[in-house]
């Protein structure tokens, strides 16, 4: 997971654990999943689009001599639940790091909340949307205790004290089923805990500030290695969390505006998405909603929704 925006250096209560890679990377890595911090140009916005928080308009990325993406666009709006499926190495995770900030288009343009993104993620705060990124693998730092990895940003960018952070921290772990653990290391966490943590890093944020954005989640294949009762209970965080959810763990509603899922399992797209995008070989080849997945014409979409070897998707 990520988060945007970060610049200065640990609190000394993190000195002793952090080493300078850990620091280095983690202000690197950090500024994608909680305060974004872009390099905009303003762009007016028309009436039917006010409530689009990330748009990508004919999004090109190669890497090298390899095509990935191929004129991809698309439009996240305030509320929705969406899910990005397709075989693998069409694309998915790339088109996530292009809309989060770690990676530029080659070609075409990434709109947030109706003004165009000039360049990656910087140290330049600007205010309208938060961007959060769950990566697949937890990505947590393991010299930190789940608390430092929880309270990150925090410790290093906000004017918060280390008081109210921990008191922060312990209430947003609580949210998504974790008591007791702020003081244990990534290693010591089952794999659905550390994904859990994980997702409480993408939440939690300064709540001293006077404005709070929406925010946005993007989810990368979180369920991923898990068996399938800890992917039940990771999707149904992941909906406990949105705004227009169910109540997260401690009864209360959630706070995320809209989310997008990468994944390939399922129980995933049917838990926890509304609508679906399917990106094959570098375009979005069929668009609709969750329960029109298995009824599609599409033979794309047949294919995969059936894991058929017979049709169009060779590997």
């Amino acid at each position: 997971m990520l988060s945007l925006s970060s610049s200065s250096l640990l609190r000394p209560s993190l000195h002793c654990r952090a080493s300078s890679s850990d620091r280095s990377l983690g202000r690197k890595l950090f500024c994608c999943s909680m305060a974004p911090a872009t390099k905009f140009h303003n762009l007016s916005k028309l009436e039917h689009d006010s409530d689009v928080l990330i748009e990508c308009r004919d999004v090109y990325k190669s890497f090298g001599d390899k095509h990935i993406l191929k004129g991809v666009s698309f439009k996240i709006r305030h509320g929705e639940a969406v899910g990005v499926i397709g075989p693998s190495g069409t694309g998915k995770s790339t088109i996530l790091k292009i809309m989060a900030g770690l990676l530029a288009p080659d070609k075409g343009e990434v709109y947030i909340r109706g003004k165009k993104r000039a360049g990656l993620i910087s140290d330049e705060e600007i205010s309208g949307l938060r961007i959060g990124l769950v990566f697949q693998s937890a990505a947590l730092f393991d010299s930190l205790t789940v608390r430092e990895n929880v309270g990150f940003l925090l410790y290093e960018s906000s004017k918060m004290s280390e008081n109210q952070i921990s008191e922060l921290v312990t209430q947003t772990l609580a949210a998504v089923g974790l008591k007791g653990v702020e003081n244990r290391l990534p290693s010591e966490l089952s794999g659905g805990m550390k994904k859990r943590v994980a997702l409480a890093r993408s939440l939690i944020f300064d709540t001293t500030k006077e404005v709070i954005e929406p925010e946005v989640l993007l989810y990368d294949e979180p369920t991923a290695g898990l068996d399938p009762i800890a992917s039940t209970v990771v999707e149904d965080l992941i909906r406990s969390v949105h705004m227009t959810g169910e109540e997260d763990a401690l009864g209360k509603p959630g706070k995320i505006a809209s989310y997008l899922v990468v994944t390939h399992q399922h129980s995933t797209i049917q838990r926890a998405v509304d609508r679906l995008l399917f990106l094959y070989e570098g375009k979005i080849v069929w668009q609709g909603m969750t329960h029109e997945f298995t009824t599609s014409a599409n033979p794309i979409v047949q294919q995969f929704a059936t894991g058929s070897l017979d049709g169009p998707i060779r590997y």
